[in-house]
């Protein structure tokens, strides 16, 4: 089956899954929850609007999207901010398909730890991605990979603070596998030959129907505001063993880096299993 055919076809379709965070030093802590995400083609915002009578795009619903939300977060087309990154790693889609994966805004609420851009040549293979990582405290950066295989693996130096408890030091390794009908993501911190933490992202593709949204409002009511809060909760009890605070550092001036390939760890097994 040629990579064409492996594309997502709708607008929008919905990803129904967990994600993990475990981290090992200088204690051990765990804790995961449920996600709900949307994977928006960009270039057909109108026709992912019309999708579902709950979900709509640059207006208030029950779900939605807004551009304003990301890349230059003035509410303009997205495709000349992504392309212009995607170029920052040398990637050319040649007009190809850019997919978005992201939380959705709920009501009045959006916070994403983590958006996922897919950019697609015009054959459909993925070329490159941009992991578009959001703080607490309203800040942005992105890292670009370039993607050479159908499961890849990719490194890059952290340069953007996450959490008032780590460094920005070290380095962040990706592995993905590309996500035709699940979604598998695991990031892990290294330190040296040390692995200090690892988030796992997973999700199963679901239709973007009134019954998903639906279901979805029921089972997560305070959806990405659960997130949130989730986060707080977890920096206290980390707070609460011990774990040194630090202070927040000034965002790196360039808000983007790059990621390069890189050979997969001998523990990727077990990370993909948390």
């Amino acid at each position: 089956m040629s990579p064409q055919e492996l594309l997502p076809s709708a607008p929008l379709r919905l990803f129904d899954g967990r994600t993990v965070h475990a981290r090992f030093t200088p204690f051990e802590q765990r804790f995961s929850y449920r996600l709900f995400l949307i994977d928006i083609d960009i270039d057909r915002l109108e026709a992912a609007n019309r999708q579902s009578a709950l979900f709509s795009v640059d207006r208030p619903n029950l779900f939605s999207f807004r551009r304003k939300d990301h890349g230059p977060k003035d509410g303009s087309t997205l495709r000349p901010w992504a392309t212009d990154m995607f170029g920052q790693a040398d990637i050319d889609l040649n007009g190809g398909p850019i997919r978005l994966t992201t939380f959705p805004r709920h009501l009045f609420y959006k916070f994403a730890p983590i958006s996922l851009w897919f950019g697609y040549g015009p054959d459909g293979a993925l070329r490159g991605l941009i992991y578009e990582v959001n703080n607490t405290f309203g800040e942005t950066h992105c890292y670009v990979a370039t993607i050479g295989a159908k499961d890849s693996c990719h490194e890059a130096k952290k340069r953007f603070h996450v959490s008032p408890f780590f460094d920005v030091s070290g380095r962040y390794r990706f592995t993905l596998r590309e996500p035709h009908t699940r979604l598998s993501l695991v990031v892990d911190t290294l330190h040296d030959a040390d692995r200090t933490h690892t988030a796992t992202m997973t999700g199963r593709a679901i239709p973007a129907t009134d019954a998903a949204f639906a279901r979805a409002s029921l089972a997560r009511p305070l959806s990405t505001l659960g997130v949130t809060a989730g986060i707080h909760w977890e920096a206290l009890k980390i707070w609460r063993k011990g774990a040194k605070y630090r202070s927040k550092p000034a965002a790196p001036i360039i808000g983007h880096t790059i990621a390069r390939s890189a050979q997969p760890l001998a523990s990727e097994t077990k990370s993909a299993a948390l």
